[in-house]
C-alpha cells in the first residue's frame, strides 16, 4: 500500500521511504519491481469498483449500467518528458492526459495515459471493452471530443448505446437513406445520403473487425488510429463511417426530441468530471507535474491515482450510508430524492500532508465511530 500511495500522490519511492519511516527505499523498490504492474493495478481497481457497486447506498445514484469518460490534463516537468506534448486548449506548457472511465455510481473502472494532443475518441471504447470489473455498461457518455462517426459505428456493433454531449448541435448535419427529395422539410439540415452499397460490400469485414475487438485481438484505439492513418480512405473505413453517420443521425434526432436523454447524459458527464477535483487534490506532490521519463511509469502514476480515488470513493460511500442510517434511526426524515445529489468525492476529512502511518492493528468493530456535528453546540449549551 505504501508503494501504491507513492504513485497515487506523485511522491515517488525515495521520498515516500522518508515519509513513512517503517520501510526503506530498497524495500519499496523491491515491492514495486515485483508487484506493481499494469495488470495488478487493473485487478485491484476491478475489486474496488465492484465493492463500490455492491454498496446498497449507491443504488440512489444510478442502476450501475451507464458510464462516462473524460481526459484530465497534467503538466509535464520538462520538455523532454516522454509523451509530453502541447495542446493549445491547456496553454503553452507540455503535458499528458489521464483518460478515465467512471460509472454512474462514481466508481472509476479504467484509466490510461494518452498524449495531450491525441484525440480522445480513439480511446472511448478501450475502457468499455478492456476493464476487468463485473460492470455491464449499457450506455456511455462523452463530451464532443468523442463524438466521431467511427465511434458511433463501432459502439453499435459492440452493443453499447453512445450518448455524447455534442457542442453546436444546430450546426451538425443529418444523413438520410434514399432520395434526399423525400425529406424536403429537413433539407437545410441534411448533409448527404448514406451509401448503403459500401456497407453491404464490406459487411463481412465489418463483422470480422467487431469480432476481433470483442475477443481482445486488437484494441479499439489501435484500429481507429490505423483507419485514420490511411492516406486515402479505404473501403472498411468508409463503410464504418457510413454506419456511424446513420447512428449519429438517429442519436441527434433522439437528443433533440428527448429532454430526458439530454439531462441523463449531462448528469453522467458531470459525475465523471467531478472526479477531476479529487484527483488534483490527491496528486499534489511535485507540484502535480508528471516528471517520469517513461510511458510505463506514467501509466503507473495514472493507475495508482485511480486506485486511491476509488478507495476514497468506497470509504465515503460506506460512511455516507452509515451516517444516513444513523440519522434515520433517530427519527430524522431524509428523502431519497435529496440523497441522489450527494457525491462521495469529498476530501475535507483526509489529511494529505504529514507522515504516512499504517495502523498496527485493525479496528475493533471494523468501522470508525461516526462524528456528531451537533456535539460542540450541545456542549456549549
Amino acid at each position: 500500500m505504501t508503494a501504491v500511495l507513492a504513485d497515487a500522490t506523485n511522491l515517488g519511492l525515495t521520498r515516500m521511504a522518508r515519509s513513512v519511516g517503517a520501510f526503506s527505499h530498497s524495500r519499496l523498490l523491491w515491492v514495486a519491481e515485483w508487484h506493481v504492474r499494469e495488470e495488478t493495478y487493473q485487478a485491484a481497481l476491478a475489486c474496488l469498483s465492484d465493492a463500490i457497486h455492491a454498496q446498497p447506498f449507491t443504488k440512489l445514484w444510478g442502476d450501475g449500467d451507464t458510464s462516462s469518460s473524460d481526459g484530465q490534463f497534467f503538466r509535464a516537468g520538462g520538455h523532454g518528458q516522454a509523451r509530453a506534448d502541447y495542446n493549445a486548449k491547456y496553454g503553452s506548457e507540455p503535458g499528458v492526459k489521464f483518460y478515465t472511465h467512471v460509472s454512474d455510481r462514481y466508481a472509476p473502472f479504467h484509466s490510461k495515459v494518452i498524449a495531450a494532443n491525441a484525440s480522445e475518441a480513439a480511446h472511448v471504447l478501450d475502457g468499455l471493452m478492456h476493464h476487468e470489473s463485473s460492470l455491464d455498461i449499457r450506455e456511455h457518455y462523452t463530451d464532443t471530443a468523442g463524438a466521431i462517426d467511427h465511434v458511433f459505428g463501432l459502439r453499435q456493433l459492440l452493443g453499447f448505446r453512445f450518448a455524447p454531449r455534442i457542442r453546436d448541435l444546430a450546426d451538425r448535419r443529418l444523413y438520410v437513406v434514399g432520395a434526399r427529395a423525400a425529406y424536403k422539410a429537413l433539407d437545410p439540415l441534411i448533409g448527404g445520403v448514406i451509401d448503403l452499397r459500401a456497407i453491404a460490400e464490406n459487411w463481412d469485414e465489418i463483422l470480422r473487425l467487431a469480432a476481433s475487438i470483442k475477443t481482445g485481438t486488437v484494441a479499439p484505439s489501435a484500429i481507429l488510429r490505423r483507419l485514420a492513418a490511411y492516406p486515402r480512405q479505404n473501403a472498411l473505413a468508409k463503410a464504418l463511417k457510413e454506419i456511424g453517420r446513420l447512428e449519429r443521425t438517429l442519436f441527434t434526432l433522439d437528443r433533440i426530441g428527448d429532454p430526458v436523454l439530454r439531462r441523463r447524459s449531462n448528469a453522467g458527464l458531470n459525475k465523471g468530471e467531478a472526479h477531476h477535483a479529487l484527483k488534483r487534490a490527491v496528486f499534489f506532490h511535485r507540484l502535480g507535474e508528471i516528471r517520469d521519463r517513461t510511458f510505463e511509469n506514467q501509466g503507473y502514476r495514472a493507475s495508482g491515482l485511480n486506485l486511491a480515488v476509488a478507495a476514497i470513493v468506497l470509504w465515503n460511500t460506506v460512511y455516507l450510508g452509515r451516517a444516513v442510517d444513523e440519522l434515520r434511526s433517530r427519527g430524522e426524515i431524509i428523502p431519497d430524492d435529496l440523497l441522489t445529489h450527494l457525491a462521495p468525492l469529498g476530501w475535507e476529512h483526509i489529511a494529505f500532508n504529514g507522515d504516512y502511518v499504517w495502523p498496527a492493528e485493525p479496528l475493533a468493530n471494523a468501522f470508525r465511530p461516526l462524528r456528531n456535528p451537533r456535539a460542540e453546540f450541545l456542549d456549549a449549551a
